[in-house]
């Protein structure tokens, strides 16, 4: 198995100019020389211009291109043990792994003994608006439970914990290649998948809560790991900071640095007597903190990324893929904006919030992918790769040609571009037409009916059409535009699909006519056309979706054929990495568990070096400077500060950690695994993270724990909660003791 500095090809051109027998430079080079001297000049001239001034020539992949998102079931111990100058055996990542949680999208960790939680505010946020009743207004007010009774249930929440962590790649890949065709191996695949998670479940069945197990595919497919988690499904809100403080600075601070977002929310989980879950793994609440040069550890789930993808598949990124989603989440997220203006409401707030998000990642994910010098230090990582295999006669003679048949691949995908991006995340959702999406129901449920489809089928078709729920008018009107306008810039006047969808109009002409005359304009015109059975073929809101799905179908048809052949040369791929570098490079990340590391350490941006942390000096500084109603805006009870409260607590604080979407609300840890920090955003250098790790740009952003407890303890009250941290001891009313007892009473054998 190859290292990768044993690999890396010498990329520098190094010109060694003769001297004379005098010392001094001789002139005098023949002219062929001369020559070739300027042709090559030349030739770095016209290289350096065509990728923004860096020479090619001159960029080296580095050793952590790919990132350091460490598996537990391959845990690096040698490497942390000789970087971080501590022990790192397996029971170090053991207890690090019972630890810390898997939440829906994000991450978390037990931090006491009785069940307590902490994550981001944002990953409950939805869950804040479901338990807040008639007039509270919890998501701007602030939740803090004064005893566990107050403590409120969440609906359909759950915490997973990590009890196992396995590679099965052996028998899975075993099995798939005893198969013989594409349709045999994927067979062969689910069947040993099927088998190791009943076999798995088996094993860790009984205790607290449900057992799982997920097969997850690494290495796009090249590598598998069974992981079996623990899920609690009983858990409740302990606190939750007002959104203003936990998304301080709002939209314009997201994805920056220095920050000042007081970004956490306390959750617990309940065991099947109904009283706090007892758990022997969590993380001790750090008393100090970190200091520069620190090192710190965050474990948790990051969402998938593209960094094992060739050159030509991040072309396709940069050229189709990305810039279709950038424009329809700008184009989105601006109505949602005009119509929150004009009606707030908390639940489209949410939405909001989450569009925005995804905006400014897909706005960072494309500058990274126009970066010259970023895809050329990719090219080279891949020539690098190729020259490895190359130097394998084995490993030629299997995986030789994989890079270029997914070459060949993306330009076939390329020619679908226009489709993709006039259809781009369409289908039912909070961001498409309902009117849109009745006619595609109904066109459907028409030509069933015409087919003579049994009642009961029709009876289903019927049902999906008056699910639909209505969106409020502007709103709908204009996601109806938006996506007619997409069909015009993506596909052209001329194309058949805008021709049908206009017939002649503007595009706003369209969307109000459809509106207007359409029987599917509104759940109940729809359920009277439906009791009446006058809805028909020429319903100008059916005709156009009639128009549209088989424009749709075959451009679904045709991608989704691509992407079948693309996935298992991706395997291959991956299978091919492994052979050469093993688990040296980790896998993308497939939002399963991972452990990363790195230091806090600054940055240099705009001429000066980025603080190491922030503090609730700059937070008032920040709302005294923009004033209430800004992004910057402070809740009532934080202003005037309290006397107590120190301005000097750090805040947020950065380190180089690799971290990726669904690390929000990762526990960052010390070597003696006390919690210092919550990870919760990266800074817009970091955004570059899909495709590459680079440390010396990149910042992970974390809540400071300090800060925390200081909130808690002289903003909110939170006395309890804080104490319960620091003690580990679980604090209860005179009421909730005695109703403890007597349930300890009824429970004992």
């Amino acid at each position: 198995m190859a290292s990768l500095d044993s690999i890396r090809p010498s990329l520098s051109l190094r010109l060694q100019e003769p001297r004379s027998g005098a010392g001094g430079w001789d002139f005098r080079l023949p002219r062929a020389l001369i020559l070739l001297l300027a042709l090559l000049l030349s030739a770095q001239a016209h290289a350096a211009a065509q990728s923004g001034g860096i020479l090619p020539d001159t960029i080296r992949p580095g050793r952590f291109d790919m990132g350091k998102m460490w598996t537990f079931e391959n845990a690096p111990r040698e490497y942390f043990t000789e970087t971080y100058g501590f022990q790192a055996d397996q029971a170090w990542f053991d207890r690090a792994r019972l630890a810390a949680l898997r939440i829906s999208g994000c991450s978390a960790a037990f931090v006491s003994p009785h069940g307590l939680v902490v994550t981001n505010h944002h990953c409950v946020r939805g869950s804040v608006v479901r338990v807040t009743r008639d007039g509270e207004g919890l998501l701007d007010n602030g939740f803090f439970a004064r005893s566990l009774e107050e403590e409120r249930p969440i609906p359909g929440f759950w915490v997973d914990q990590l009890i196992a962590a396995e590679d099965v790649s052996n028998e899975v890949l075993s099995a798939m290649d005893r198969a013989g065709d594409d349709a045999g191996r994927e067979r062969a695949r689910r069947e040993v998948m099927a088998s190791i998670q009943e076999r798995l479940a088996g094993r860790h069945a009984g205790g607290e809560g449900t057992v799982r197990v997920d097969v997850t595919a690494l290495y796009n497919g090249g590598r598998y790991s069974a992981y079996t988690y623990r899920r609690h499904a009983d858990v409740r809100l302990v606190a939750a900071a007002e959104l203003p403080v936990a998304h301080f600075g709002g939209d314009p601070d997201n994805f920056t640095y220095p920050r000042y977002a007081l970004d956490f929310a306390f959750l617990r989980v309940y065991g099947s007597d109904g009283q706090p879950l007892e758990t022997d793994h969590f993380f001790t609440w750090s008393p100090t903190g970190v200091r520069e040069g620190d090192a710190v550890f965050v474990i948790g789930n990051p969402g998938p990324t593209n960094r094992l993808s060739t050159v030509a598949q991040l072309e396709f990124q940069r050229d189709v893929l990305v810039p279709a989603q950038k424009a329809f989440f700008a184009t989105r997220l601006a109505v949602m904006r005009e119509f929150h203006a004009a009606q707030p409401d908390e639940v489209l707030m949410t939405r909001i919030l989450s569009l925005s998000n995804s905006l400014k990642a897909n706005t960072g994910r494309l500058e990274a992918l126009r970066d010259p010098a970023i895809m050329i230090r990719k090219a080279a990582g891949e020539r690098a790769f190729q020259e490895a295999l190359e130097a394998s006669p084995e490993l030629r003679a299997r995986w030789g040609g994989v890079v270029g048949d997914l070459a060949a691949i993306q330009r076939e995908k390329m020619a679908l571009g226009p489709e993709y991006s006039a259809f781009v995340r369409f289908g039912p959702g909070d961001t498409e037409s309902a009117l849109l999406t009745r006619a595609l129901y109904a066109a459907q449920y028409l030509e069933a009916g015409a087919a003579g489809i049994p009642a009961d089928t029709l009876a289903a078709l019927r049902q999906q059409i008056l699910r639909v729920a209505d969106l409020p008018t502007g709103l709908e009107e204009a996601f109806l535009e938006e996506r007619l306008g997409d069909f015009r810039r993506y596909l052209g006047d001329a194309h058949p699909l805008t021709e049908a969808a206009l017939e002649g109009r503007t595009v706003d002409g369209a969307a109000a006519s459809l509106l207007a005359h359409s029987a599917l304009a509104t759940r109940d015109r729809t359920a009277q056309a439906l009791e009446a059975g006058t809805l028909h073929q020429e319903d100008p809101a059916v005709r156009l979706a009639r128009a549209i799905l088989p424009v749709y179908a075959s451009f679904s048809a045709r991608f989704a054929a691509l992407t079948a052949r693309e996935q298992p040369l991706a395997a291959e791929l991956g299978r091919a990495r492994f052979a050469l570098y093993g688990a040296d490079v980790p896998p993308d990340a497939s939002s399963s568990p991972r452990i990363t590391d790195g230091r806090v350490i600054p940055y240099e941006y705009n001429g000066t070096l980025a603080p190491v942390y922030t503090t609730f000096f700059g937070l008032y500084d920040r709302f005294h400077s923009n004033g209430p109603g800004s992004d910057w805006s402070l809740p009532d009870r934080w202003v005037p500060p309290p006397s107590d409260l120190d301005l000097g607590t750090p805040l947020n604080f950065i380190s180089t950690a690799d971290t990726y979407g669904g690390n929000s609300g990762s526990p960052a840890v010390t070597p003696s695994l006390e919690i210092v920090g919550l990870n919760f955003d990266r800074n817009i250098n970091g955004l570059s993270r899909d495709f590459i790790y680079l440390p010396e740009r990149g910042r992970n952003i974390m809540v400071d724990v300090r800060a925390i407890r200081e909130a808690m303890d002289r903003i909110y009250d939170a006395d309890r909660i804080v104490q319960e941290v620091l003690t580990r001891r679980l604090f209860r009313t005179e009421a909730e003791a005695d109703a403890a007892a007597a349930a300890e009473r009824r429970n004992r054998p």
